[in-house]
């Protein structure tokens, strides 16, 4: 009955406001626990749902699938142990393996690179189904590339939103008009800044169900967004397709594979029977030239034939009678009755310029210098303001900030491109900048959504971690006998600007004097891999905690005060006296015996 019920709420089939309450039915005789729970809990019909923070949405707001979840629980049936050439009913919950596969692998990557969105596989899932029915029903190779491309309509604007071209074709095979692409629908510029490498082969390749399901989730997973947070959820879920309707759709296939779901062989799951827009499923290649639809199109008018022109009789200007006023008068002969004129149809008024259109071009708003060390934020974030061609502000326009360049920086929550509206003031302040280990200079460049003007170029630096001071850890003299070893290792610890200095690139030298840094060919040393005495180590780096270690100092047979001097990245600089005398001297002490007291006065153990 529940099938029955989801083949018909559609899209064209069914009145918004049936479908949303009919949606809000199902999910309130599905859904566990009472209203207001975080988990699988979908908006009521009519509320309002959280604005999305989109940039223009992954699908372009394509059509997708509208075939609700059954009622009974998705635990496997009998027949759910069918050969491949056996169709496993969509009833029971059955996902393609190796889609569920690709679900669960994306889950994993993003839990270790994103812990704090709390990506659920079951999310993937539910999108995945709406948006290609599981890859048609798992119709997918041993890697999970699509046996043949899924692809959604033309967005020409009839009908759908207008996308012209942004590919050249080479997605979507389209060079005229945009189509969503593969198993999860994304739009060709979407994916060119979305899409990822999911299954290690080295392309981003959106037919492939590893790649566009990784995808997904990072995109889910933009702007912070933490989606065990039933606003964020949603606000998330709209970002993908702008459509309550979609949003109600995916939370209740959430909570259906959240009751639990089982593998199934490649290409034995169903695919859903209707879509959001006509009914039918998604095409696939080759390319449809217009949205497919079950109505035959309109046949063209054809004007009709002209009568056959009439015979002048010769019996007058006024009629068939004879004499002055005879006959029926106003006679035919000689004139036809024209076809009526098809209705001129009306001209749609021109819709007034939206705030997009507006804009002229873009203007830094005040943006400060953009320096930051390895592995810290950038203090100052990127501010850009919309303008008109006469310099006025606008409000409410989406700005697309895109990192490029050879370092590893990103936005806050590891992404390289953010959407962010114009405020009243015009302007779009970008999230903030945090730098990675590579250092250089990288390009921010503001460009606006789905308007091609001048856009703004800012660059930026990471610079290398540094350190401003150095300090040792402990007070111990520093003293060792001729041709012996030092009993304390030095210990140092690295700060900036009174923090810790971690991951701090520094280099330890023995040094002729305080005034003459040029390295000292006698006294204490280090051991290289060989054993071999060496005076200057150049390799060093400070810990997570800021803590440097040397390697174990030696003496040879000269005797006196020597120099070690520890320098590092930003100019941190500390010397530290070695003395080397004979042994017994005062300045150099014995070794203790075992029973010795302790410095404490306490017997050694």
């Amino acid at each position: 009955m529940a099938a029955h019920f989801g083949r018909r709420l559609r899209k064209g089939a069914a009145s918004t406001a049936v479908a949303a309450a009919a949606v809000a039915a199902l999910s309130a005789s599905q859904a566990p626990g009472a209203a207001g729970e975080e988990h699988g809990r979908q908006t009521a019909a009519g509320a309002a749902a959280p604005a999305p923070d989109t940039d223009g949405n992954a699908t372009g707001n394509s059509p997708y699938y509208t075939d609700l979840p059954p009622l009974k629980s998705p635990s496997p049936s009998p027949s759910s142990s069918a050969g491949p050439s056996t169709p496993v009913s969509r009833a029971e919950g059955g996902i393609p393996a190796t889609v569920l596969d690709a679900y669960k692998k994306a889950e994993a990557d993003l839990r270790a690179s994103k812990p704090g969105c709390n990506l659920p596989w079951q999310l993937l899932a539910a999108i995945g189904n709406v948006e290609s029915g599981q890859a048609r029903g798992g119709q997918v190779d041993a890697g999970g590339t699509t046996l043949r491309r899924i692809l959604g309509p033309q967005l020409d604007g009839n009908g759908f939103a207008l996308i012209a071209d942004t590919d050249d074709g080479a997605y979507d095979g389209n060079s005229a008009y945009d189509q969503a692409i593969g198993p999860m629908q994304f739009i060709p510029s979407t994916w060119a800044w979305a899409g990822r490498d999911g299954n290690g082969d080295g392309k981003k390749d959106p037919n492939n169900v590893y790649d566009a399901a990784l995808a997904a989730g990072h995109y889910l997973c933009r702007n912070g967004w933490d989606l065990s947070q039933e606003a964020e959820l949603h606000r998330a879920i709209l970002s993908y397709n702008n459509s309550q309707d979609y949003l109600d759709l995916v939370l209740n296939w959430m909570e259906y594979y959240r009751k639990g779901t089982h593998s199934i062989p490649d290409g034995t799951g169903g695919v859903p029977e209707h879509r959001s827009d006509t009914g039918s499923g998604l095409p696939v290649s080759p390319l449809p030239t217009h949205p497919s639809t079950t109505e035959p199109a309109p046949k063209p008018h054809k004007p009709g034939k002209p009568d056959r022109p009439g015979k002048d009789d010769g019996k007058g200007d006024h009629g068939n009678g004879g004499g002055d006023n005879g006959g029926n008068g106003n006679g035919n002969g000689g004139h036809e009755t024209p076809d009526p004129k098809p209705p001129t149809p009306p001209v749609p008024p021109t819709p007034p310029p939206s705030n997009t259109d507006l804009v002229d071009h873009l203007e830094d708003a005040g943006t400060g210098r953009l320096t930051a060390m390895a592995g810290d934020a950038f203090t100052d974030r990127i501010s850009a303001r919309a303008e008109t061609k006469v310099g006025k502000s606008v409000a409410k326009v989406r700005l697309r900030f895109t990192i490029t360049g050879g370092t590893d920086a990103t936005f806050t929550g590891g992404e390289t491109v953010a959407t962010v509206a114009t405020d009243a003031k015009g302007v779009a302040l970008a999230p903030a900048l945090r730098a990675g280990e590579k250092t250089g200079d990288f390009k921010v460049t503001v460009s606006v959504v789905g308007r091609p003007v001048k856009g703004v170029d800012y660059t930026a630096t990471v610079t290398a971690r540094a350190a401003d001071a150095l300090a040792r850890i402990g007070d111990t003299p520093l003293t060792c006998a001729p041709s012996g070893e030092f009993a304390d290792r030095v210990q140092v610890k690295a700060t900036y600007l009174g923090t810790v200095a971690d991951k701090v690139a520094a280099t330890a030298t023995l040094v002729r004097s305080a005034t003459d840094a040029t390295e000292n060919d006698k006294g204490p040393y280090f051991k290289d891999a060989d054993g071999k005495p060496v005076r200057t180590l150049t390799t060093l780096e400070t810990d997570d905690k800021g803590l440097l270690t040397l390697p174990k100092l030696y003496a040879d047979d000269t005797t006196g005060t020597f120099l070690l001097r520890i320098t590092t990245t930003g100019g941190a600089t500390l010397t530290l006296e070695l003395k080397v005398a004979p042994a017994g001297s005062p300045t150099t002490p014995t070794t203790p015996s075992p029973n010795a007291p302790s410095p404490t006065g306490s017997a050694a153990s």
